[in-house]
């Protein structure tokens, strides 16, 4: 779908269905099919996670974490993002997580979704920023006089943020042409690497993709901490697959943004999360094949991939590559901040923030663009970078303990509307699907193995040397129970249901009249 496909029935089929909702069209609804695939193909863009985690398979059961782990693993994502899909269809808004759970339950679970996916998004940008700081050192440091202090990634960090956030600043076309620009660079960068990996491969061992090896502890370079249990191991695998492919929600979050949104959004959740499997795969099993001595690869513990770099390639190909590699994750960073901007702007809308929210929700009229929820998610990831890089907890630095909290969180708030959806489904408060739709049993299948997932996610992302996480989350729910019932319960309104919505259309119309929507 694009631009000029898009006729005047399709854009007052997405007006029905927005207003249905009771919002107006505020923001510039000028994303195509691609370009809402693209940017939750760019968010997951495994030349950021799947490379910069990729110890979490070599340092714990070998190879096979990347031949068998990473399927298992995708899978697990993949029940998530079909579940996803089918509400997503049905409910397309900027808010979506959030929104989802409010109209599915009530006012809490959705309060309570959009806190847990707010602070996912926010601290997910700070790793992600924080992981391209070190690949930037890590590569093309030297030449700078950079050697990592925490000083020089902070710094790093806040430059390429307040760069991503100027980026966002100027407009949804903006972002859309690098997003689209991203995902055939990151197409095309694997490629070159998985040819790489095999031509210049010492040898290829293919059994290494199905061998199971303990590379715990030290022969792991203490990645994962030492354990008999194969099972254990493979579990643990599991969190490379699961923290890289995730931020598929950012095609939700621009779904007042993208041409048929109902039809869209779906197919680019879907569609991104098993691209990105599927090439993330092949990129993996290569290097994989690539390692000169396995088990001297695994005791390089997290510069497992560099190293194996350093040892196979040329260096102009290797300068290339890792040239490509750090404007691929400097993009998922960029696109990240406009799945975070749109979900602080969603729930600001609906007076979600105790503070701030008629500011946060405001929209550009030059620019179409939540301009204050741009900025405030930058300069929120910007302080959690600089306290992250700084502060230790028990000798652990924060920047672990929440990296691995914001796997759990993220998770949570995709699990919440999943599962009221499934309770939902066909009752009065969804009486109807979208136009994309599973059908009741395969959507109610997908929710059942998301939450089998979900407990999965949860063992795996609290075990040593995470422990910590644990504290963190019941924490969090802790706090969370004494602010709702304590304040928000009396406060937030939540999303306009029912006769609100009926209620609302004059504002909606003087909304868009205000901002400029033609034909409003």
């Amino acid at each position: 779908m694009s631009a000029q496909d898009y006729s005047d029935v399709d854009k007052k089929e997405d007006l029905k269905v927005l207003h249905g909702m009771g919002y107006a069209q505020e923001l510039s609804r000028s994303m195509s099919r691609f370009s809402n695939f693209a940017i939750s193909f760019s968010i997951i863009c495994i030349l950021s996670g799947g490379i910069n985690s990729f110890a979490q398979a070599t340092s714990s059961i070998g190879g096979a974490g990347a031949g068998i782990g990473w399927i298992v693993g995708c899978a697990v994502s993949g029940f998530f993002a079909l579940a996803m899909a089918q509400i997503a269809s049905a409910f397309p808004t900027a808010g979506g997580l959030y929104h989802w759970a409010s109209i599915l339950g009530n006012r809490f679970t959705g309060w309570l979704t959009a806190w847990l996916n707010l602070l996912g998004l926010i601290t997910v940008l700070g790793a992600i920023n924080i992981g391209t700081a070190f690949f930037f050192v890590g590569t093309f440091g030297g030449a700078f006089g950079m050697t990592g202090t925490p000083g020089e990634i902070v710094g790093f960090v806040a430059f390429i943020t307040v760069l991503q956030a100027l980026l966002n600043h100027f407009g949804i076309k903006l972002t859309a042409m690098l997003t689209d620009a991203s995902g055939f660079l990151i197409l095309a960068t694997t490629a070159v690497l998985i040819v790489a990996c095999l031509m210049f491969a010492p040898a290829i061992d293919i059994t290494r993709l199905w061998t199971f090896t303990n590379y715990s502890g030290d022969a792991g370079g203490g990645v994962f901490p030492q354990s008999d249990s194969m099972g254990y191991l493979f579990l643990l695998c599991l969190l490379l697959p699961v923290y890289t492919i995730t931020g598929y929600d950012a095609s939700a979050h621009t779904s007042e943004e993208t041409l048929k949104a109902a039809h869209s959004v779906p197919r680019a959740i879907v569609s991104s999360v098993l691209w990105s499997s599927l090439i993330g795969w092949v990129m993996l099993c290569a290097i994989v094949l690539a390692i000169p001595d396995l088990a001297a690869g695994a005791k390089q513990g997290w510069g497992v991939f560099f190293a194996t770099m350093d040892a196979i390639l040329p260096s102009w190909l290797k300068t290339l590559l890792y040239l490509a590699i750090l404007i691929a994750q400097f993009l998922c960073g960029l696109a990240t901040v406009t799945s975070a901007s749109r979900m602080l702007f969603a729930f600001s809308r609906d007076g979600g923030m105790p503070v701030g929210s008629a500011s946060l929700a405001k929209v550009s009229p030059a620019w179409r663009t939540p301009v204050n929820a741009i900025w405030t998610a930058a300069v929120l990831e910007i302080i959690y970078v600089f306290l992250a890089q700084f502060i230790s907890i028990g000798g652990t630095n924060i920047y672990t303990i929440v990296v691995n909290s914001t796997l759990v969180f993220l998770f949570l708030s995709f699990i919440i509307p999943i599962v009221l959806g499934m309770m939902a489904f066909g009752t009065e408060k969804w009486p109807n699907p979208g136009p994309w739709n599973l059908g009741a049993g395969l959507f109610k299948l997908f929710c059942i193995l998301s939450v089998i997932g979900m407990v999965i996610i949860f063992y795996i992302a609290i075990q040593p040397p995470n422990d910590k996480v644990l504290y963190i989350t019941l924490g969090f729910i802790v706090l969370t129970a004494v602010l709702w019932f304590g304040f928000e319960n009396r406060r937030f309104k939540g999303p306009p249901i029912g006769d609100q919505i009926a209620k609302r259309q004059a504002a909606i119309k003087a909304a868009e009249v205000a901002i400029g929507e033609a034909g409003a």
